[in-house]
């Protein structure tokens, strides 16, 4: 694993510190070096076991970069609540982040489909169960990409405390909880207003603590 060198007590070693950051989350930023610059994209991703899985067009030249053996990193931060301390110094947040790095490998046949359905499920829970499986088109246009993780690769930084206390006393110090809730449910045009929701629909709204009662 990669030694942190700034706040090492923040630093968490244990794979299933890993797992659980991986898992809190959907999106990450993927990072590689392309014709000697930096190039960096937002994306969703899923954990499968000790893979990665991310998936993008295959006319995007990035892509085509790493899938032919290019090294590259996934970053994912999860923020929890912000901190709010006595002075400005001491202000922060309470997060949670992970960063792996390694090689990237591109996935074909039968392979592909499961990861691209692994995917969609990590999203929207069993969806893939619910719909049409993709055309051979749109499999054809999509590059299904696996990062394994491999020790010595990773690194995880977690904070999760109260602020510090300070010698200037202010108005007010503590954390301000944050957390990200699905709201009601809108349904497309063409979608009736009191249609029933999907199962794969009501267990995404239940993973994410829904603010609104379920129709």
């Amino acid at each position: 694993m990669d030694t942190l060198t700034r706040y090492p007590d923040r630093a968490r070693t244990d794979r299933e510190d890993l797992d659980r950051v991986l898992d809190a989350a959907t999106t990450c930023t993927f990072a590689t070096v392309l014709d000697g610059q930096p190039w960096l994209v937002p994306m969703f991703y899923a954990r499968d076991g000790d893979r990665i899985l991310l998936h993008g067009s295959t006319g995007a030249g990035a892509l085509r970069h790493v899938a032919a053996g290019s090294p590259g990193a996934v970053s994912v931060m999860l923020l929890d609540g912000i901190v709010v301390a006595e002075d400005l110094y001491h202000s922060s947040a309470n997060y949670r982040s992970a960063v792996v790095r390694g090689t990237i490998e591109q996935l074909s046949g039968n392979e592909a489909l499961d990861a691209l359905n692994i995917l969609s499920d990590n999203l929207i829970p069993d969806r893939s169960t619910e719909v049409p499986g993709p055309t051979g088109k749109q499999l054809a246009g999509t590059s299904a990409l696996a990062l394994t993780i491999r020790p010595g690769q990773w690194t995880v930084k977690e904070r999760n405390a109260p602020p510090t206390r300070t010698d200037a006393p202010g108005p007010w110090a503590g954390v301000v909880p944050l957390r990200t809730v699905a709201e009601r449910p809108v349904p497309a045009p063409w979608i009736s207003d009191d249609a029933p929701l999907p199962a794969s629909v009501l267990r995404l709204m239940a993973g994410y603590g829904s603010a609104a009662p379920a129709r």
